[in-house]
């Protein structure tokens, strides 16, 4: 046998009986999967080079005897994709973007569902019970529905009715709570109980850990082929490849558990050197870990009233799960952290229009943190980041937008005999966009940076947008132009910003243009006192990628 069931807490070791929540030596609930590492080495990962890219390429560290075709969706092998546009921005030119919004159901859940319904069905397991903020009873239902279980979903008043409608969709049962997602959770424990049913118990369930681990598995594999290494999908790689940082929102905690330990048997296999830095992202309005964290708590105190709009990540008490995550952030240098919902918000704003992905408020978190982490020095230029998008959103909620988010054209019912399609459409837009734009002079060396600035601007505005690659372009280009407003970047080579500023100072025509500089660069004593009354603001690269950036082009071109 490849693997048994070790209790947490006594230390017995067993076999994995599906229906079985408790140890049958001391009755915890708190056990995982150990597997003969020794003997699955012979094997692994040279079998890889034979096998799709999915989640069941790793069968041999997962808790199943048999896995069953039969009950697959697609699951795993979802994109690891390089932030190319996000990252420039960031100053980071290693960030990557796990894609979990590709699984089956649209969501990282999709795999804890996989695990668990295929080992249900092996156990002959025909009901179960689950309480869930959306995506797991989602993902439940779709794998449950394929192996014939009953689900019974136990949801609360908050999650949105669009979700709860998907549930029931696939023939679950829907029960919605009026309480909190821990009250939720309550009562499904004891309807599980009255009736003898299964119960999905998060963090406590094996299966549903184990099936995380599979992100630390392709992660690893991904990022060794995107380093052009000889083969990890063909087992020929001697090591494979892992990130200095694995960012992702949490709740319950349950995603990053999985990760390290799937990081871990992989250094135990001697395929990795190391562990990344774990670092898990909770709302402001319900983040009981990172609280506990910040005090230096080993247990965390619950919040009572979660008070974020984010539902998925709503889960007041962790209980023991923030004390096994603890420990794994402490070991691999990690940190934890919060971020509001309104940064939430603006980071999915944000990676939309960067990178063209839709992603769910819980990852909007998760990036919000790491914009947090960048602009305090805490991940360096240099690391490799790697983002879980644990989902992708609903269709977009309004409360994202404002009340000037649409743009009505009137276009003509009856076009004259002489005029033609195209004039109508163009007079038509001429109703929306003004005669005469707002102007900018973006000055940057960098083309990237220069494209991406006039990409914010250009989705947020009409805005006439010039641009300048020097100083000596930049003081041409302005003189000659002048625009309402310059963008201009400080570390540029021969003339930089510097002496950008002191020469449009001297101009007459030129003195009182307003100047945003933007830098990358943490600026001197020194440096800042050269800039003090010459400039409207100061903002770092990072800081493009929030609205305050676009409210100070507005207050100062109105």
């Amino acid at each position: 046998m490849l693997f048994v069931i070790r209790c947490l807490d006594c230390g017995h070791a067993a076999p994995f009986m599906p229906r079985s929540m408790h140890c049958p030596n001391c009755n915890s609930q708190w056990r995982e999967a150990e597997y003969n590492l020794e003997e699955v080495a012979k094997t692994f990962p040279a079998a890889l080079k034979d096998r799709s890219f999915d989640l069941w390429r790793y069968r041999e560290l997962l808790p199943i005897h048999s896995p069953n075709p039969t009950l697959r969706l697609g699951e795993g092998g979802t994109p690891l994709i390089k932030a190319a546009n996000l990252g420039n921005m960031l100053g980071l030119p290693n960030l990557y973007i796990k894609d979990e919004r590709q699984g089956p159901t649209s969501s990282f859940k999709d795999r804890q569902a996989a695990v668990t319904i295929a080992a249900l069905k092996e156990g002959g397991v025909t009901e179960m019970v689950a309480a869930s903020t959306g995506n797991v009873a989602i993902a439940l239902s779709a794998y449950a529905a394929r192996a014939g279980i009953k689900l019974w979903a136990f949801v609360t008043s908050l999650v949105p009715g669009v979700k709860m409608r998907e549930i029931a969709l696939y023939g679950s049962q829907v029960v919605k709570i009026t309480g909190s997602y821990d009250q939720a959770k309550q009562v499904a424990a004891e309807f599980a109980r009255q009736r003898g049913l299964y119960q999905d118990m998060g963090a406590r369930t094996v299966t549903a850990v184990e099936a995380m681990k599979t992100i630390a598995f392709e992660i690893a594999e991904q990022l060794t082929m995107e380093a052009g290494a000889p083969g990890s999908m063909t087992g020929g790689a001697s090591k494979w490849r892992t990130p200095d940082w694995y960012v992702q929102a949490v709740s319950g905690g349950m995603g990053p558990l999985g990760v390290y330990k799937g990081f871990r048997e992989l250094k135990q296999l001697g395929l990795i050197d190391r562990i990344p830095a774990l670092v898990p992202i909770q709302a402001e309005g319900c983040a009981p870990m990172v609280d506990g964290w910040k005090r230096g708590l080993e247990k965390a105190e619950p919040v009572l009233s979660p008070n974020t709009r984010i539902e998925t990540l709503a889960t007041g008490d962790p209980g023991r799960t923030y004390t096994m995550l603890r420990r794994q952030v402490i070991e691999t240098n990690g940190v934890f952290e919060s971020v509001t919902d309104d940064d939430a918000f603006r980071a999915m704003h944000v990676l939309a229009k960067l990178e063209g992905i839709s992603a769910e408020p819980a990852a909007g978190a998760a990036f919000a943190g790491l914009f947090k982490l960048v602009r305090n020095g805490v991940i360096n230029s240099t690391d490799t980041v790697v983002v879980n998008c644990t989902g992708h959103t609903l269709p977009a909620e309004q409360f994202l937008f404002d009340d000037n988010w649409t743009r009505d054209v009137d276009y003509p019912r009856v076009m004259a005999q002489s005029e033609t399609p195209q004039e109508g459409l163009l007079a038509a837009l001429n109703n929306v966009t003004p005669n005469r734009f707002p102007r900018v002079a973006v000055v940057d060396d960098s083309p990237e940076a220069r494209r991406l600035i006039r990409r914010i601007l250009q989705s947020q505005g009409d805005f006439e947008i010039s641009e300048a690659a020097d100083g000596r372009e930049a003081i041409e280009l302005v003189t000659r132009e002048r625009p309402d407003i310059v963008i201009l970047d400080l570390m540029m080579p021969e003339v930089d910003g510097f002496a950008v500023l002191d020469a449009l100072r001297g101009k007459p025509e030129t003195a009182n243009i307003p100047v945003i500089v933007a830098t990358a660069k943490e600026l001197t004593v020194n440096e800042k006192s050269r800039l003090q009354g010459q400039i409207q603001s100061l903002m770092q690269k990072g800081d493009f990628l929030n609205d305050d950036f676009l409210d100070e082009v507005r207050s100062l071109i109105r």
